[in-house]
């Protein structure tokens, strides 16, 4: 059933869809989702699209789904964070190579996971009837809170069904069995402004603010370690406050983004944050997503971790990912169904100038889909 892809094939996908500028804000994903949509409707798939906002697109194609059992989830974004201050070497859009690496914006963070997932549903085109089959949902808006998949996960008459999913962030073709759940909130202080040399007729906001971020470097998450994950984590990422040297400010704001584990209860870890920081504050929560977790012993992991050892020539080990996919929505939908994060993108790369892919790991994500579609489909 597999027809395997060269090199070629691979880079000149992944640098077709590095030329679509997808930088997120604003995201603009409707030209590069209209792409891969054409190229899934050529190979045989029914495609649909979802915008949650102007030209923010995101694509739900489908084939097979008339045998046994729900289809096998490929999954993606085609967002990319914006350049950076820093100058690039290389031209963030054109796809350049040089030796092993493809170079540009997205490259790693994950346009090669993309590329290498339409490359195995072009192999299985016309193959899956009769068969569990598979969806690909390529998403609009993940950087900055997976809002695409968000509004998809609304939907769960577009969605339909699912069994397992694979979300093609960049692991290095090391296969992950979920990740950190999170919760990003804002705070905000209010105060009572006045002249900057009688202070003692104001009430400054900042020093509320600054106190609250003294008790939260403190703030003791009181739960054990996960054995794979680790611990749950918290970060004031954000702090504003005045509008002049000379005025005690009335208002402040802080950022916070706390990743959490199996077991962490969100909603009572809400409140034990905002009895932390303090009655006068106002929290708005801009993130609530559960942790991805599934147990590495399971059936389906295992096969895949069989798959990906014989592909790469080495046995994995159970390891989570450090940031966020769109699994954590999507199985609001697909309930139950496992997951793992497995892309031929470099972690590391994910969000840096110069930002490249190796051409070796794309060819080799595209052989472990396809391996990974044949054995769902084979059931």
């Amino acid at each position: 059933m597999i027809a395997r892809m060269n090199a070629a094939d691979a880079v000149s996908l992944a640098r077709d869809l590095l030329r679509f500028e997808t930088v997120n804000p604003p995201g603009a994903e409707r030209e590069c989702a209209r792409f891969a949509g054409r190229l899934l409707e050529d190979w045989g798939y029914a495609v649909e699209y979802h915008e949650y906002a102007e030209a923010r697109t995101s694509v739900i194609a489908r084939a097979g789904g008339d045998g046994e059992g729900a289809p096998l989830c490929l999954t993606g974004h085609l967002d990319v964070v914006p350049l950076g201050a820093r100058a690039w070497a290389k031209d963030p859009f054109a796809g350049e190579t040089d030796g092993d690496r493809l170079y540009g914006r997205g490259a790693s963070d994950m346009k090669a996971g993309v590329a290498a997932m339409l490359l195995a549903a072009r192999t299985f085109a016309g193959k899956l009837a009769g068969t569990p089959g598979i969806v690909l949902v390529l998403t609009a808006g993940e950087e900055g809170g997976c809002v695409g998949s968000q509004h998809l996960a609304a939907r769960p008459d577009l969605m339909g069904r699912a069994g397992a999913i694979v979300v093609g962030e960049p692991t290095s073709n090391e296969p992950l069995v979920g990740h950190k759940g999170s919760v990003k909130f804002y705070a905000r202080f209010r105060g009572v402004a006045a002249h900057g040399s009688m202070p003692h007729l104001g009430v400054n906001a900042v020093y509320k603010a600054a106190r609250a971020v003294a008790r939260l470097e403190a703030f003791d998450f009181g739960v054990a370690p996960h054995p794979v994950m680790g611990a749950p984590t918290l970060n004031v990422g954000t702090f504003e406050g005045g509008s002049g040297i000379n005025l005690v400010p009335d208002a402040a704001r802080i950022g916070v983004d706390v990743r959490t584990v199996p077991g962490v209860d969100h909603a009572a870890l809400l409140e034990r944050l905002a009895a932390t920081i303090g009655e006068e504050a106002e929290l708005e929560v801009v993130s609530d997503l559960e942790p991805v977790w599934t147990e590495p012993g399971s059936a389906w992991v295992a096969r895949v971790f069989e798959i990906c050892s014989r592909v790469r020539g080495k046995a994995p080990e159970p390891r989570t990912a450090p940031y966020m996919t769109d699994a954590a929505n999507l199985r609001r939908v697909w309930r139950g169904a496992p997951a793992v994060v497995l892309g031929p993108g470099e972690p590391e790369m994910a969000h840096q100038t110069d930002e490249y892919c190796s051409i070796e790991r794309l060819r080799e994500a595209v052989a472990l889909y396809e391996a990974i579609v044949a054995d769902w489909c084979a059931r």
